[in-house]
């Protein structure tokens, strides 16, 4: 069976990524799977886009393992902070998950809960390293920053990142109610098809 890198060693991020292209006729490897590609091998994410980003993971990582590899690249755009934290979301802060948050709760303190409207977008790259191509597409997920984290599922801003029609943080959702409305689960489902019409 042909292998998919799943660029990522994100071992939250990983089963979520795999559950949505599921029924694929890949053997799914993560980053943690892979011999040629050591553990302090990184990708610097060294682009001001998230789709440069995203096809940086997507080459660096499959020209060293030599494999189709998907990465993606997410940022959180929040419109009270002129659409910070963007690029830099997974590095808006040092430290845990929490920290990130909690830094953002912290900047819109004083924004009214109605003005912290924000979105998620994410940007998934394919390469293909016996050809050198890759191809792209992009998920966007609306919502609003919680004034209060809530629930434990998810990982990243899950917590503080409200879905307005659901009621609930995506901390509070199981992964596939997320899944269904996230920017990642609509930006998978669109490389789904990609995967499925270029790559098999």
């Amino acid at each position: 069976m042909k292998k998919l890198l799943i660029a990522t060693r994100s071992r939250g991020k990983f089963p979520e990524i795999v559950s949505e292209l599921n029924g694929l006729p890949f053997e799914f490897v993560s980053l943690n799977d892979v011999s040629e590609v050591p553990s302090n091998f990184e990708a610097e994410e060294t682009e001001s886009t998230l789709e440069g980003n995203a096809v940086l993971k997507a080459t660096t990582f499959g020209k060293k393992a030599e494999l189709l590899t998907l990465a993606e690249d997410t940022g959180l755009e929040v419109d009270a902070l002129g659409g910070r934290p963007g690029v830099y979301t997974a590095r808006y802060a040092p430290g845990t998950d929490e920290d990130r948050y909690r830094k953002l709760l912290n900047e819109l303190k004083d924004v009214p809960e109605g003005k912290c409207t924000a979105c998620f977008r994410t940007v998934v790259a394919i390469y293909n390293p016996k050809n050198d191509t890759t191809k792209i597409c992009e998920g966007i997920y609306e919502g609003r920053i919680a004034v209060k984290p809530k629930g434990s599922n998810g990982f990243g801003y899950d917590p503080i990142f409200y879905n307005v029609e659901l009621g609930k943080t995506n901390a509070e959702m199981t992964r596939e109610e997320k899944n269904k409305v996230s920017h990642r689960g609509k930006a998978l489902r669109k490389a789904k098809e990609i995967l499925l019409r270029d790559f098999l």
